[in-house]
């Protein structure tokens, strides 16, 4: 019989039972129980609770978290992972993909550990719905491996299709030390991490060209940004404590290059970014980006008065 990580399954020869939350070799899991002990097990010796036939169909022990979460006005629209606890076995951690959007998602997740991987979820996940994408315990957190998700996003209106998602996370202790919060619609508490604005965003040029020809109207589509951007993570996410320096980097390099783009699209004459001194990582970044962009006259930090040398003003052309 085949099992999967996050299966219920039953011992054969004594009476326990637990989630499957790691796949030791070809015929032993690691099988987590009420307790929260992970015990290795054959796979001889397990037969799956909510497996088919009259047999699974009588037992009444919990099965795992089942979401299906509509649409919750507290949550920004996005892509999510609900990292939920299990009611019974508080040492397991149920992985959910959270789609809070109007889209479809059609999303494979691939887990990589020591340059081995496997594929463990493909499926769709309609709008404003979740499924779950892998259970793991929390004892196990150090060895976790690194999740690859591939999305690719559809939607059934009258819009132009956007490039698929690749992002990758490695989650880390840091990730579950906040006090847990209770998740819509799922009658249990964990931790929401967004996923979708980790993915890089790519430029590109011919577009942004096009851009400058549309209509009044067309452009109207582009909303109009401030003419100061505060690059601060705090600002720009909630769950900012989620997140590594790296995630946090390409947040911000991803917001600013959206803003960028949306000043050129408006026809701005100049734009400030406020993105702090710290350790010059962002401001050097940023510097980067601004000396290769075509439609940019001049940069300068802004007003040293204000922001010492934490802001950078961009003139455009």
């Amino acid at each position: 019989m085949k099992f999967k990580l996050g299966d219920f399954v039953r011992f054969v020869d004594e009476k326990r039972e637990g989630y499957v939350t790691k796949i030791i070799d070809t015929q032993t899991l690691g099988v987590t129980d009420e307790d929260g002990f992970e015990i290795p097990v054959a796979i001889s010796n397990l037969t799956s609770v909510h497996g088919h036939g009259a047999a699974a169909e009588e037992v009444t022990a919990p099965k795992p978290i089942e979401v299906n979460i509509p649409l919750v006005s507290k949550i920004e629209n996005g892509i999510y992972i609900a990292a939920a606890t299990d009611n019974k076995v508080g040492n397991v951690v149920h992985f959910h993909l959270y789609n809070q959007s109007p889209n479809v998602l059609l999303v494979g997740l691939t887990t990589e550990r020591k340059e081995k991987y496997a594929g463990t979820f493909h499926g769709v996940v309609e709008a404003y719905q979740s499924s779950l994408v892998y259970s793991a315990s929390l004892a196990d957190l150090d060895i976790w491996p690194q999740f690859t998700f591939q999305i690719i996003i559809f939607s059934k209106a009258d819009v132009k299709p956007v490039d698929p998602l690749v992002i990758k996370k490695k989650f880390r202790a840091k990730d579950f030390s906040t006090e847990q919060k209770e998740l819509p619609q799922l009658n249990n508490k964990g931790w929401l991490i967004r996923l979708d604005d980790l993915a890089p965003i790519t430029i590109d040029a011919q577009k942004l060209k096009e851009s400058f020809f549309k209509s009044a109207d067309e452009k109207r589509t582009v909303a109009i940004p401030a003419k100061e951007i505060d690059l601060h993570i705090e600002k720009l996410r909630d769950d900012h404590h989620f997140l590594e320096p790296d995630e946090i980097l390409q947040i911000q390099l991803n917001y600013f290059q959206n803003a960028l783009d949306a000043a050129i699209v408006h026809h701005f004459d100049k734009m400030t970014f406020i993105h702090g001194t710290g350790n010059g990582t962002l401001r050097n970044k940023i510097h980067k980006l601004i000396s290769k962009n075509p439609h940019i006259k001049t940069y300068m930090d802004a007003m040293k008065e204000k922001f010492g040398y934490g802001a950078t003003e961009v003139v455009f052309k």
